[in-house]
């Protein structure tokens, strides 16, 4: 549409990037440097874990910290004097690690713009015109953080759907699309995705929901088959059913594999489904074979495998030797040894002393009770991390990063890990491709090694290859949240049972609409073909308890509806 010049004029990202430039060039003024480290949520929670035992002098096993997590986040509400300590030293913690978590990119962007006017207006006469995407799913501080960079020209314009509101528990605020102060307002109505039948059944239930702006989705399309509901008397009977509908999808309208789905409310329910798929019989070129080829998203990503972490955690020591975490991870990858005593006694004076980890290992000479092998593989490893850090100084920094792996003999770290030929040679492929994909990103991108390593953690999809098996003709099973944004001819939603879809847990929150929103979201991911189904009994907890069907199946006119048996398939 834009000339290419002019397209690349305009800054295209998420909030958390946008945050991210901002902090890079500006953090300085928080008493950061630059090259901060960006930790996820596993770096963050070991680091609790590392802060709660010190706290308790505890160092046995702890309980789960799911709750103290979700506490030290919640930094308006009322706290426990402990929440209150750990929240303070973990903020303490991650500013002398150098280091910034996703939440607090947004925070400490605001904290820069609220304590900083003079920064704040070179953004605000940088951008004089914003649209934000999918506002419904921003935050108390994404508000704050457009209502601060649009308030100087007031030209702002947001898009989203209320109706797919559905990530409150992950702190979205849906009154920030529904209060939305604005001064022209347009509808998009046509769907160009589903049936007119599917459209009419979703609308008849999002109607339902009080707190939404008033549409009607409609559709140019013909009207479609009607929805299909059939009740199992068990979950493996459900599951026998929609396996057998779904062969006959594949067998009567030749409809791929990869264009069905089936879609659920929570990862527990997936088991009988897959095993219903590996045991069902079906015929492939006349002749009859066993198991229907099946992925499920939500795995183990690339980002994810632990070659990938520990290449990661070089660089980021690299950039940033203050990075405990980092440090942590690779003192030891491949073996040096330094032992877990030895890693305990220099991790107890860098807390007891609060001098950084760093400090400790380059000091580590004068640590009594080191072994001459543990002495040794330190001393090597700070030389390593030294050299590494002035070879990154400059590009190209993907020639520099195959010498590091190879200075450090990664390879033997693969072998020392794995025992099968076939694996090794995966994870040394994936390494390889790590090193392509930083050459890819150094032809695109003017910046330094840290803006990689930021990059890595904050939008792992835009630099790491697509799984090879994401293009084959495989069955797709995904929670309904993993399913927004997708589309396939045929879905199956499953397990519509009250104590499901709705959650027990959201009756007690008060979100029954955010579950009705998520309902809805799973109905329009179809496309022609929508068939719900549920089990009378189910075992929970190891036991056969009674269902009953999901009340949003009474909100379904009944005129859009074919009941079916649930092995009556023909």
């Amino acid at each position: 549409i834009l000339n290419p010049k002019v397209a690349k004029q305009v800054t295209l990202c998420t909030f958390h990037s946008f945050c991210m430039q901002v902090l890079r060039k500006d953090i300085s003024q928080l008493g950061y440097t630059k090259e901060f480290s960006l930790y996820d949520e596993k770096d963050v929670k070991r680091l609790v874990t590392q802060l709660v035992r010190h706290m308790l002098q505890h160092e046995g096993e702890l309980p789960s910290l799911q709750l103290t997590l979700e506490s030290l986040k919640a930094e308006g509400t009322e706290s426990t004097q402990f929440v209150k300590d750990l929240r303070e030293r973990l903020k303490i913690c991650m500013r002398a690690y150098n280091a910034v978590d996703f939440d607090s990119l947004l925070s400490l962007t605001l904290q820069l713009f609220q304590e900083h006017p003079s920064v704040l207006e070179m953004y605000q006469e940088k951008y004089l015109y914003i649209m934000i995407d999918e506002y419904q799913d921003t935050n108390s501080t994404q508000y704050l953080l457009a209502q601060l960079l649009s308030e100087k020209y007031n030209n702002l314009c947001v898009v989203g759907d209320d109706d797919q509101s559905i990530y409150g528990w992950r702190g979205a605020e849906i009154k920030n699309i529904l209060a939305f102060p604005s001064d022209t307002r347009i509808k998009l109505q046509q769907n160009y995705r589903s049936t007119p039948n599917i459209l009419q059944a979703a609308n008849a239930l999002i109607r339902n929901n009080q707190e939404r702006h008033e549409k009607e989705l409609w559709s140019a399309k013909k009207e479609g088959a009607p929805l299909i509901i059939f009740n199992a008397p068990t979950e493996g009977e459900e599951a026998q059913g929609v396996i057998q509908r779904m062969i006959s999808f594949h067998r009567d309208h030749k409809i791929p594999w990869k264009d069905m789905a089936i879609l659920y409310r929570s990862n527990i329910l997936s088991r009988p489904f897959e095993l219903a798929l590996m045991q069902s019989a079906w015929q492939k070129d006349g002749n009859w074979v066993r198991g229907i080829p099946y992925q499920i998203f939500g795995g183990l990503e690339f980002y994810e495998r632990s070659e990938i972490k520990d290449i990661t955690a070089y660089l980021r020591a690299i950039v940033n030797p203050l990075d405990q975490e980092a440090l942590l991870r690779i003192i030891n990858v491949p073996r040096r040894g330094v032992s877990d005593q030895a890693l305990d006694k220099l991790t107890q004076i860098n807390r007891s002393k609060n001098i950084p980890l760093w400090e400790v290992l380059k000091q580590a000479s004068s640590v009594d009770g080191l072994s001459d092998r543990a002495l040794n593989g330190i001393k090597s490893f700070v030389k390593l991390i030294e050299t590494a850090r002035d070879k990154f100084s400059s590009p190209p920094y993907s020639t520099t990063l195959q010498w590091l792996i190879e200075t450090i003999d990664y390879n033997k770290a693969i072998i020392e890990e794995v025992k099968s030929d076939k694996m090794r040679l995966f994870k040394e492929e994936n390494v390889a491709a790590f090193v392509q994909n930083l050459a890819e990103w150094e032809k695109t991108a003017d910046g330094e090694l840290a803006d990689f390593v930021g990059t890595l953690t904050l939008d792992e999809d835009a630099w790491f290859p697509e799984n090879p098996k994401a293009n084959e003709n495989k069955v797709n099973l995904m929670t309904f949240h993993s399913a927004k944004g997708l589309e396939f001819t045929v879905c199956f939603l499953v397990g519509l049972e009250d104590h499901i879809i709705p959650h027990e847990k959201s009756l007690l929150e008060g979100s029954l609409e955010e579950e009705r929103r998520l309902m809805y979201v799973a109905m329009t991911r179809a496309k022609e073909h929508l068939v719900l189904s549920m089990a009378r009994q189910r075992k929970r907890y190891g036991k056969d308890e009674n269902s009953n069907p999901s009340r949003f199946l009474f909100e379904i006119p009944k005129t859009l509806v074919k009941v079916a048996k649930w092995d009556d398939v023909y």
